[in-house]
């Protein structure tokens, strides 16, 4: 399990990061506070410790960006103890909220309970497909034979969308709705390089095609 920390104070994020490391989990803090969203994406973790107090925007902002795409497990970690901002921590789609100063043990204690929470389940939310392929519906990630396949943000959402709705046939436009309620736009042209260059990972991947085409309509998988 991967625990990605997002605290302005080096030391304590240092601290917190080889306490963990201890008990076998792997880590990756944030050094750059300006784009929290594009380390998330690129990292893919499975649980977030953030603090509310950073620079440029809060942790609070940063909650609510990660919840436009992800269902990632949140942990508040921040000095304000006050009531209003827990209550602000949890409307933004935080699982917990732990007042500093905290006992590391502690930290972790919270830590196991809503990693086994979120992920107890995980086989179930774990599809499997033909070539050795494997989807985790929780992070969106693809495997192939266990090791991830790189995808982009838009080709997890187009791959998560045919995998929910096979073997039936996802139209273009469904498609290109799905990536607009993210903000991202997408045209009719962009869509076709999106599919292409997502197989071509996956045939390079696994050796076969796995999103196949209905000429005129749109895509499915088997």
């Amino acid at each position: 399990m991967k625990i990605m920390i997002v605290e302005d104070d080096g030391t304590l994020a240092k601290e917190i990061a080889a306490f963990l490391i201890k008990w076998g989990y792997e880590t990756v803090a944030a050094s750059d506070f300006t784009d929290i969203l594009a380390l998330f994406l690129k990292e893919s973790p499975q649980l977030i410790l953030l603090d509310v107090n950073l620079p440029y925007y809060d942790g609070f902002y940063w909650c609510g960006r990660i919840r436009e795409v992800s269902k990632v497990p949140v942990i508040f970690i921040s000095s304000r103890d006050d009531d209003r901002d827990k209550i602000m921590g949890i409307a933004q789609g935080a699982d917990d909220y732990v007042g500093k100063p905290f006992h590391l043990e502690m930290l972790k204690a919270k830590i196991d309970a809503i990693l086994r929470r979120t992920y107890q389940y995980k086989v179930k939310e774990q599809i499997c497909l033909d070539h050795g392929l494997s989807f985790d519906v929780v992070s969106q990630i693809l495997f192939c034979n266990g090791k991830e396949v790189e995808l982009t943000r838009s080709e997890r959402k187009i791959f998560a969308k045919l995998l929910e709705n096979r073997p039936d046939v996802v139209f273009r436009d469904t498609l290109m709705m799905d990536l607009w309620n993210t903000n991202e736009y997408v045209s009719d042209g962009t869509l076709t390089t999106v599919i292409s260059r997502m197989r071509s990972k996956l045939k390079a991947a696994c050796g076969d095609d796995v999103v196949n085409t209905k000429k005129g309509q749109g895509y499915f998988i088997k």
